[in-house]
């Protein structure tokens, strides 16, 4: 099994959300975040004033799936979240060792299937 953690921007979401579904990912948790990259930042002007903004909104999903899906979904993102321009985000692949469904008990794969 496999964790993918996805950091996008917000703009993005619904555009990676149908794309991941399509891709097999049968859940996702979706967290509001802040952070920066290479960009560190960016300068905004309001009401005459400028200042710099050094944390942006961005999105966190994290996507538990089995090996063979895992490709498909981290490519599903990419395109989904790709607009051209610095910020799209970063896409993290980590082994998943173990998995519970608390309701009913089943661990690992039937933990995370439909």
């Amino acid at each position: 099994m496999k964790m993918i953690v996805a950091v996008i921007k917000p703009s993005r979401l619904d555009a990676v959300l149908d794309a991941v579904t399509q891709a097999g990912a049968s859940g996702l948790t979706v967290t509001e975040v802040r952070g920066y990259g290479r960009q560190k930042g960016k300068t905004e002007v309001y009401r005459g004033a400028e200042y710099e903004v050094k944390l942006l909104p961005k999105v966190r999903l994290e996507i538990a799936v089995m090996d063979d899906v895992a490709t498909r979904v981290v490519e599903a993102i990419s395109n989904g979240a790709n607009t051209g321009k610095i910020g799209d985000g970063k896409v993290f692949v980590l082994d998943l060792e173990s998995a519970l469904r608390i309701r009913t008990g089943e661990r690992d794969i039937a933990a995370i299937s439909e």
